[in-house]
């Protein structure tokens, strides 16, 4: 089964085009969690044990972002692969590394996401150039996730600039994808931030077969409205990101989970007409 074709059956069996981002700052879990464990490794699995119970059945993908278990130092590692082992064999992992480098050590985060790991997709950061993707680009039943038009304010700096004649430099990037996915067996696909929408059309409409990963709804602003406006006509699948506006939403209430699986609902509903176009 190829990464499309797993996407797809994600999205039929959820009924949703959400993704649970997995952000797992000590200081922010539960507190009748975080008081049964002396460590933050141990809060940290079990936290992301039980959002995962909590929302698996309404999220079509997960999301860890690597750096909230690169902070743990030599443990993270391990608490990353049995977090990545409770996600469901029948929903999208996306290692959200944001890597990008050249030669053997793309080649190394290769190995470390997609084969160490076992991550469907992996997102990446191609602004030290197009071959840094090349090591990803060899496996069908993979995905990377390209830096387009990121959910934060700095995507100014760069990726909104006019570049080689085209609007922005996300364009430019999406243009050039579009053009490697003839000779790319894993999925070529797109992050573009929910928290843009104006400026993304020219960036989607520059690929728009890809798949996207949007992140920004929720806590960061991003709007449910603005992003089924402008995905009115894209082919590729969107995954629409949440991650502390869900993972967090039970507060240091008792029935914690209970809230967080009202809280994904409530995402999964907003979002029924976007998915009703892929599902």
């Amino acid at each position: 089964m190829n990464f499309t074709e797993k996407l797809k059956r994600a999205v039929m069996s959820s009924k949703s085009t959400l993704c649970v981002g997995l952000d797992p700052s000590p200081e922010l879990i539960p507190k009748p969690l975080y008081n049964q464990f002396n460590d933050d490794s141990r809060r940290i699995l079990e936290f992301c044990r039980r959002v995962i119970e909590s929302t698996k059945l309404h999220a079509c993908a997960f999301k860890p972002n690597t750096a909230f278990f690169e902070a743990l130092g030599s443990e993270g590692w391990s608490v990353l692969e049995e977090v990545s082992d409770m996600i469901p064999s029948n929903r999208i992992l996306i290692a959200d590394a944001k890597r990008g480098d050249i030669g053997n050590t793309a080649m190394k985060y290769r190995q470390a996401f997609f084969d160490r790991l076992g991550a469907d997709a992996v997102t990446l950061n191609p602004l030290m150039g197009m071959d840094t993707l090349e090591p990803f680009l060899d496996d069908e039943q993979k995905a990377v996730f390209v830096l387009a038009m990121t959910s934060n304010s700095g995507a100014g700096d760069f990726l909104h600039r006019r570049f080689e004649g085209r609007m922005s430099l996300g364009e430019y990037i999406a243009e050039e994808l579009s053009k490697m996915r003839e000779n790319s067996l894993a999925q070529l696909g797109l992050v573009v931030g929910a928290t843009h929408t104006d400026k993304i059309q020219n960036v989607i409409g520059a690929f728009p077969e890809a798949h996207l990963l949007i992140p920004g709804i929720g806590a960061q602003g991003g709007s449910v409205k603005n992003i089924l406006n402008a995905l009115h006509s894209h082919e590729g699948i969107p995954i629409i990101n949440s991650s502390r506006s869900i993972i967090y939403s039970g507060g240091d209430h008792e029935n914690w989970e209970e809230l967080i699986t009202q809280k994904v609902l409530e995402f999964k509903n907003s979002l029924q007409t976007l998915t009703d176009r892929y599902a």
